[in-house]
């Protein structure tokens, strides 16, 4: 059994595979395809399964992350964006930017 985990970055997209039976973590970093994101990942997981000798349908979890919203955001790329949210939580984005004078003082 294994699992695998995904980020997605900017620059680069990093692979690890873990290996529960013996402990065994791998990792690829394969550069990030801006265009289409899925390519690189498709990319890294079949070098690090070649590498490893892992099959798919041993992988039993896979993990994703990714910071290409976030940056997106950011720098103000991409489609526009716009946040609906139900009855009582339209203060949310203001909530975000709130400054105390002691971070952890309720």
């Amino acid at each position: 059994m294994s699992a695998i985990a995904i980020d997605i970055g900017g620059t680069f997209t990093d692979i690890v595979l873990y290996d529960d039976t013996t402990g065994r973590f791998s990792a690829h970093k394969e550069l990030t395809t801006p265009d289409d994101p899925a390519q690189g990942v498709v990319t890294g997981i079949r070098h690090l399964f070649d590498r490893e000798g892992t099959q798919a349908a041993e992988v039993t979890r896979v993990v994703h992350a990714t910071t290409l919203f976030t940056n997106a955001l950011i720098e103000r790329r991409g489609a526009a964006t716009g946040l609906i949210t139900t009855a009582g939580f339209r203060d949310t984005l203001e909530i975000g930017h709130e400054r105390k004078y002691e971070l952890y003082d309720l």
